[in-house]
């Protein structure tokens, strides 16, 4: 999708955005998985945004006015998805998980674009012994399953368990160092690309300081697919805060409601056939997932400019308007006659 219209206008700023354009460019099966997953990734976010409203209890309350819940009682009408062994009601706490996965996916995919975008950047500029220092680090760092390096810099940080925001804040930097290698690469290779494009050697002779250069030049180009990463990070920073929380290395259940804490809780009802203690938060957890890889996967499938391209050639009518297929077909029949 380009910037500018068939007159050569330019489009308005809102059609320019990363998913709208994305959407307007695509078509059949690509346009339903795309709509699928915003449609899911909405009910996220604005099931996280409106879990204090919707939720009929707080993620700890154990009782209201009626009394102390029951543990492990049955969907019904007062805990329409049930309770938990700790008596917590589950509708609850998956509405006040949607909130915490949120808050994690948010500050550690920005800790990560922080980071990886200024290492990249500095790496990829001005190369040499910093370049590849940071690159045997970055290579380092990935070669670590991410679930255990993200285990590791947990119990470092703070012992494996912790307050809300203490949890979020360690949870969000074990998830970083494992994003911020991908960040690094992504953007480094993008720097050693373009530094060496004439307008940046233009830049260098006219007398440009680096900074501005990076800043300026480099930076708004090289960054162009960070939308695309950061949506299919979101979905794989759900599944390591939820695999640090079924591990016991996530947030303590009274300081938040957080959807892999409640799954490891579930493994003992699920042999004696409580199955609403495990089904909803994993239904969460994989719907989720699923809404943001659709959007992160059809995005990178309409970044490619050969899909791009079959685009314009069936959706876009040639220029003579309307009737202009008529006078196409009239034409190839009269270059027949001829041959």
């Amino acid at each position: 999708m380009t910037a500018t219209t068939e007159s050569g206008r330019k489009q308005p700023f809102i059609y320019r955005l990363p998913v709208i354009s994305h959407f307007r460019t695509s078509v059949g099966l690509q346009r339903g998985m795309l709509v699928t997953g915003l449609v899911l990734t909405v009910v996220f976010l604005l099931t996280a945004a409106f879990a204090p409203v919707i939720a009929p209890y707080g993620f700890a309350q154990l009782s209201d006015a009626s009394g102390t819940f029951p543990a492990q009682q049955p969907p019904s009408a007062a805990h329409i998805w049930g309770t938990t062994v700790g008596g917590y009601d589950v509708y609850s706490r998956v509405l006040w998980g949607a909130q915490t996965a949120f808050v994690v996916i948010v500050v550690a995919v920005v800790m990560s674009i922080f980071l990886g975008v200024a290492l990249g950047l500095l790496s990829g500029y001005f190369g040499g012994w910093l370049d590849r220092v940071l690159v045997v680090i970055a290579d380092a760092i990935y070669a670590f399953p991410s679930l255990l390096l993200a285990i590791v810099m947990s119990i470092v940080i703070n012992r494996g368990q912790s307050s809300f925001w203490g949890g979020i804040v360690a949870c969000s930097v074990s998830i970083s160092v494992v994003f911020v290698p991908q960040y690094f690469r992504v953007i480094r290779a993008e720097t050693i690309r373009l530094k060496a494009e004439p307008y940046v050697e233009s830049a260098k002779v006219v007398g440009a300081s680096s900074i501005r250069i990076m800043g300026r030049h480099i930076f708004k180009n090289a960054t162009r697919t960070l939308p695309l990463i950061f949506t299919l990070n979101a979905s794989e920073a759900i599944l390591t805060l939820a695999g640090l929380g079924f591990l016991g290395f996530g947030i303590e259940p009274t300081s938040a409601a957080e959807w892999g804490f409640d799954l490891n809780k579930a493994i003992a009802d699920a042999s004696s056939g409580i199955w609403w203690t495990g089904v909803y938060p994993g239904t969460a957890i994989v719907l989720t997932v699923l809404g943001l890889t659709l959007v992160g996967e059809s995005m990178n499938d309409l970044n490619d400019p050969r899909l791009r391209g079959r685009r314009k050639s069936v959706g876009k009518t040639p220029a003579g308007g309307p009737d202009s297929t008529a006078g196409a077909q009239a034409a190839l029949e009269a270059e027949s006659r001829v041959l």
